[in-house]
C-alpha cells in the first residue's frame, strides 16, 4: 500500500469522529440529549464551549472513531499502526472532538458566535487536537502530518460545503 494512502487511512477515524456530532443531531431521539461539555457554566460571563458542544456528539463521534479504526483495519491492514485499533480509533476520535471544543473556548473568548467560522482554524482544530492526543503513542513521520493537514484540511472544506448544500448545515464555511 502506498504510504500516503495508508497516512489517510490511518487519520479516517479522527475525520469521521469530527463529522458524527452533525449527523447525529438528525437522528430523532438522540437529538433530544441536549447535555453541554461545558454544563453551562461560564468563565468571565462567557460560555466554555458554548450550546453546540455537547456530550452526545463527544460519545457517539469517539465510538464512531474506533468502529472505524476497526474496519479500516480490515480493509487495509497496512495502515493500521497499533494492535489497539478500536482504542487508537477512538483516542484519534476524542482528540478530534477535542481540538474542535479548545477552538470553540478560543471563539467564545474572542466573540465569535457559534456557527461562525473562523477560518484555517475551524478546518485545523480537530487534526492538530487527534495528532497532539496520540503523539504519545503514535509518532508519525513528518511526511504523513503534513500528507494529513493538507488531505484532511481540503476534506474538510468540501464536507461542510456538501453538508450546507444538502441543509444540514446553515453555512458554507
Amino acid at each position: 500500500m502506498n504510504d500516503y494512502l495508508a497516512a489517510i487511512l490511518f487519520f479516517l477515524p479522527a475525520g469521521v469522529a469530527n463529522m458524527t456530532p452533525v449527523i447525529i443531531n438528525k437522528i430523532p431521539g438522540l437529538n433530544r440529549w441536549q447535555a453541554p461539555m461545558d454544563f453551562g457554566l461560564k468563565w468571565h460571563d462567557k460560555r466554555i464551549f458554548g450550546a453546540n458542544k455537547r456530550w452526545r456528539g463527544l460519545i457517539f463521534g469517539t465510538l464512531a472513531a474506533g468502529v472505524t479504526a476497526k474496519l479500516v483495519a480490515i480493509v487495509a491492514p497496512n495502515a493500521v499502526v497499533s494492535k489497539h485499533t478500536f482504542l487508537l480509533g477512538c483516542l484519534l476520535g476524542f482528540g478530534a472532538l477535542l481540538g474542535d471544543a479548545v477552538e470553540s473556548f478560543f471563539k467564545r473568548w474572542n466573540g465569535i458566535p457559534p456557527g461562525h467560522s473562523l477560518l484555517v482554524f475551524d478546518q485545523t482544530d480537530y487534526i492538530i487536537g487527534a495528532l497532539v492526543l496520540t503523539y504519545p503513542f503514535v509518532r508519525l513521520p513528518f511526511w504523513a502530518i503534513v500528507t494529513i493537514f493538507f488531505v484532511y484540511f481540503g476534506l474538510h472544506l468540501i464536507t461542510v460545503y456538501l453538508a450546507y448544500l444538502a441543509g444540514i448545515r446553515h453555512k458554507p464555511i
